[in-house]
């Protein structure tokens, strides 16, 4: 790939990047950065695909942001496709970059098959591990006013694995937390085991200060009001 054909995609990038801060263009570069990190171990890699499709899986992020029910990953696909094909791109090249970003969404029936799809699966994940994934969630949550955790009818604060209702103590619990075991290559299981350990100290001690406090003070109050 020329530096004028990356500016290119890249502009295309900047242009269609979410107002969501969670899935903005600084991670988008971020994924491209891991992508190029795992590629480096691997033998056989389409760097023209690996890099255009890392610069382009979040292009259908606006659309969904803005209407939940749209899937990004469809729109962006289709979006990377079109773009792609007005860049004189060959059909078959056009149309794997489109696949990767179809297959890079973590909650999806459609699984990345080939090493390009799967290295930009993981690479996107990597961004959800540790103190980063930790942050961009708290983010994105933040955005859509989801809580940071909720209690029960007797006033107890939940840990998020039994929640129904949307809260960082769930998505915790039902996404960030089984992570580490689900990557498709044996580079990104190395990087995200580095995190590992930081990821599950912050929610246990978040999880401690949330339950004093509220155990703490509700006894107080009790007392208080007798």
């Amino acid at each position: 790939m020329t530096k004028e054909e990356y500016s290119k995609i890249e502009s295309y990038m900047l242009l269609h990047s979410s107002k969501d801060s969670a899935h903005d263009a600084q991670h988008t570069y971020r994924v491209l950065n891991y992508a190029l990190m795992i590629a480096s171990f691997e033998k056989t890699v389409d760097k023209d695909i690996l890099i255009a499709a890392c610069l382009l899986h979040d292009v259908g992020r606006k659309e969904e942001f803005e209407n939940p029910n749209l899937c990004h990953a469809v729109i962006g696909s289709e979006k990377a496709k079109t773009y792609l094909k007005s860049l004189g791109w060959a059909e078959a090249k056009y149309k794997h970059v489109g696949a990767c970003v179809l297959a890079h969404r973590f909650r999806s029936n459609n699984p990345p098959r080939t090493i390009e799809a799967k290295i930009l699966f993981d690479a996107d994940k990597l961004d959800v591990v540790g103190p980063v994934g930790i942050a961009r969630t708290l983010c994105y949550q933040g955005n859509k006013n989801y809580p940071l955790y909720h209690k029960d009818c007797n006033g107890k604060v939940l840990d998020g694995a039994t929640s129904e209702e949307s809260s960082f103590f769930k998505e915790f619990k039902f996404k960030l937390e089984g992570l580490y075991e689900k990557f498709y290559t044996k580079q990104a299981t190395q990087i995200a085991q580095q995190y590992r350990e930081i990821a599950i100290t912050f929610y246990n001690h978040m999880l401690q200060q949330v339950t004093e406090n509220s155990d703490k003070g509700q006894a107080l109050l009790e007392d208080l009001l007798k």
